[in-house]
């Protein structure tokens, strides 16, 4: 089985990038990434605002919610840039690059058009295989501060395209009308690839002081949350876009890896799940990765790259809207709790001798499939009535 791939013409040993984020902040743990098996890494950003190097405390926070028996957890963060001078960054850069046998991609944060020109080209001059424009930082950012975001991520592209000749890679946000415009327009730019996506802004309050949680402002979010947005986009994109495409967003598995190659991403970036289980999840999440590929007889990533992306995914006049499915109570594990009937807005489940049945009136939602506490319920195929309810 080979894991091999390649990301803006570099050649990787596998699909997996640690995202920039402390966990790459110096060559201490660029070495753990590489010694557990990662194929590149982004190194911690270097910002052009001084202020962004110093990172206050605490700075990270884990975000329990609920919505009736559902539950979901937020990995919120105000960590802020690497804490090196850009001597230092670039110097720890060359130490890694001597040392470490994977790609070490620097990452670069910029508010003026000197400090863009002036980060990639010591990038460039320290021997880096490329670098990461990081233009859309949920803590400070270019894309934050009531500009043009398009326009503004696309100038930056421009003149640092024209400053150095290593491949560049422009980190987009969530936050954008068409990441597939301004991905094309990048393309068009000569921008080598695409990080799809930067975490959200975002906010939480402490009730009792009435006050935002940790630092008292705005901090990044993400999770698994964001990991169907990022899917759409790629399999969106990728028909479209022959530079290379990093998927990033609420991994924490390596089935979550082979949606993202399945949608088209060349590589996947992860992040919060090293964080929250440390460096030792990466060879827990190559080994998923190989398992899909195993029980599925793909060798090469290549053989399942980009299926399921472009015409493949059905538009609105092309899904089969007939009745296709109603829900089947099994009666052996039915234990009456009546969620069912609770749930279904159509009226369906009613209660007879002590245990619930399905009428037809079922319209075939599946919402109590995925609500029973104990499985009794499934979906069964009913062969498609010509008239769809509505």
């Amino acid at each position: 089985m080979d894991l091999s791939c390649s990301y803006v013409g570099l050649r990787l040993k596998n699909p997996i990038i640690i995202a920039s984020s402390g966990l790459t902040e110096n060559l201490k743990n660029m070495k753990k990434c590489e010694e557990n098996g990662a194929g590149a890494l982004v190194v911690k950003s270097l910002f052009e605002e001084e202020i962004c190097r110093v990172s206050p405390t605490p700075r990270f926070e884990i975000i329990s919610r609920s919505m009736g028996p559902l539950r979901s957890q937020t990995f919120y963060s105000f960590e802020q840039a690497s804490p090196f001078e850009p001597e230092e960054y670039f110097k720890e850069i060359s130490k890694a690059l001597s040392v470490l046998s994977i790609p070490v991609i620097p990452s670069i944060n910029c508010i003026t058009d000197d400090g863009w020109l002036k980060y990639s080209k010591m990038a460039e001059e320290v021997g880096a295989p490329a670098l990461e424009l990081n233009v859309s930082c949920p803590h400070a950012s270019i894309s934050f501060r009531g500009q043009d975001v398009d326009e503004t991520i696309l100038h930056v592209a421009r003149i640092v395209r024209e400053n150095v000749k290593i491949p560049i890679v422009v980190k987009l946000p969530m936050q954008l009308s068409s990441p597939l415009a301004v991905a094309k327009a990048l393309e068009n730019i000569g921008v080598d690839g695409v990080v799809m996506f930067n975490r959200l802004t975002g906010l939480d309050i402490n009730l009792d002081t009435e006050k935002p949680i940790l630092h008292g402002g705005y901090a990044g979010h993400g999770g698994p949350w964001a990991f169907n947005y990022v899917l759409r986009w790629i399999s969106t994109s990728r028909p479209h876009l022959k530079l290379s495409i990093a998927g990033s967003g609420g991994v924490g598995s390596g089935d979550d890896v082979a949606k993202y190659i399945l949608t088209g991403a060349d590589v996947v970036q992860i992040c919060s799940i090293v964080y929250l289980m440390g460096y030792e999840i990466i060879p827990r999440i190559i080994d998923g990765l190989k398992k899909f590929m195993e029980n599925k007889k793909y060798s090469t990533l290549s053989d399942f790259r980009g299926k399921v992306s472009g015409k493949v995914i059905l538009g609105n006049y092309e899904i089969d809207r007939r009745h296709l499915y109603e829900a089947y109570i099994n009666s052996d594990l039915c234990t009456s709790c009546g969620i069912c009937k609770k749930v279904c807005i159509y009226d369906a489940p009613i209660e007879k001798d002590g245990k619930y049945f399905i009428t037809d009136l079922c319209d075939g939602c599946g919402l109590c499939v995925r609500l029973c506490p104990t499985k009794a319920i499934s979906m069964v195929f009913v062969g498609g009535r010509e008239n769809a309810k509505n």
